[in-house]
């Protein structure tokens, strides 16, 4: 069984990947009802968090009931990092995690996220003062590498499992590759199999049904899975592939009554937590996944998109319930 320090995991753990605007208190409490063994929060600027910006402040509140949870930051200066950490210390998540992946260019253009894969040193030398810093287990997220003749993720994850880390979470692409073609899961089986590691190595990318979770499991011999874009507006992914774990069956998938009870409530989790206008605002990019499949849906998804009153949201959800409450999901 994996464990990070002292928290114990389930065999292959399913974790709730770090998104921007997905992975918020809402979301996660979803997800952690449906099977999430571990969730992450969005990742949490370290420049933001030290100039107390809104924004960022908001992401780390984190609820007794999603534990065992990880607050994400990132950032490419050691004095923000450090200071950022101090105030993430004070909010009492079980983990800390180092988001070293993300791959978008406000973000690398700061050399930050996996913008820090073209400086391993600083990269390794950032993780270690962190380590040091916090009495938090700390874990890492990142690609494997930053182009596909760059490539050392076997080296760079057992250099930072020497200065401390306690699992690490690889997404099977590189930063130039953003999220187009496939993702490689084989460098991050050499990762688990270098004999020198012996910490949880945890794969990402294109785990989108339960036979990709099993074959991360049983052909790469990976230690768990971190789940994204799959359960975006599904967070039924999580339990569907812990009973195909058990089973080899498929678990039937949520009847539209289940759907349209997780899409109100999760938008009105989002309302009571960030208020009305994000909230509406925020919770949109689920509903294509909720209501996936449903013919001729259109005219009701553009209401539930397009909309920023929540009561007309919400109407649009009774909506869909009358008219497609019998529609059955293959």
């Amino acid at each position: 069984m994996p464990k990070i320090r002292n928290i114990e995991l389930p065999d292959f753990p399913l974790l709730l990947a770090p998104m921007e605007d997905v992975s918020d208190p809402p979301f996660r409490k979803l997800c952690k009802e449906q099977g999430a063994d571990v969730v992450y929060t969005e990742f949490i600027s370290s420049e933001g968090l030290i100039r107390d910006a809104a924004k960022s402040v908001i992401k780390l509140d984190i609820y007794e009931k999603e534990r065992p949870v990880g607050i994400q930051i990132f950032g490419a200066e050691l004095d923000s990092m450090l200071q950022a950490v101090d105030i993430v210390e004070a909010s009492n998540p079980d983990i800390i995690d180092i988001n070293f992946g993300c791959p978008v260019k406000k973000v690398v253009c700061k050399n930050a996220g996996a913008g820090i894969l073209r400086d391993i040193p600083l990269m390794v030398k950032l993780t270690e003062e962190i380590v040091k810093r916090t009495k938090l287990p700390v874990t890492v997220k990142t690609r494997l590498g930053w182009d596909q003749s760059s490539i050392k993720i076997v080296e760079v994850a057992e250099r930072l499992q020497d200065v401390g880390i306690e699992a690490i979470s690889i997404h099977g692409r590189t930063r130039v590759q953003m999220y187009k073609g496939e993702a490689d899961w084989k460098p991050i089986a050499e990762v688990k199999n270098n004999q020198r590691m012996h910490i949880p190595v945890f794969g990402n990318g294109d785990v989108d049904t339960p036979e990709a979770a099993v074959k991360m499991r049983d052909e790469y011999g990976l230690d768990g899975a971190m789940i994204g874009r799959a359960s975006i507006g599904y967070p039924w992914f999580f339990n569907e592939v812990k009973h195909y774990f058990k089973t080899g069956e498929h678990l039937a998938p949520p009847t539209m009554h289940e759907r349209v009870e997780a899409a109100r409530r999760h938008l009105q989790m989002a309302i009571d937590w960030k208020g009305e206008k994000l909230g509406v605002f925020e919770t949109r990019r689920h509903y294509t996944n909720y209501f996936k499949g449903i013919p001729h849906f259109k005219e009701y998804r553009m209401k539930m998109v397009t909309s920023d009153d929540a009561a007309d949201v919400f109407a649009a959800f009774d909506e869909v319930q009358e008219k497609f409450g019998d529609f059955q999901f293959a």
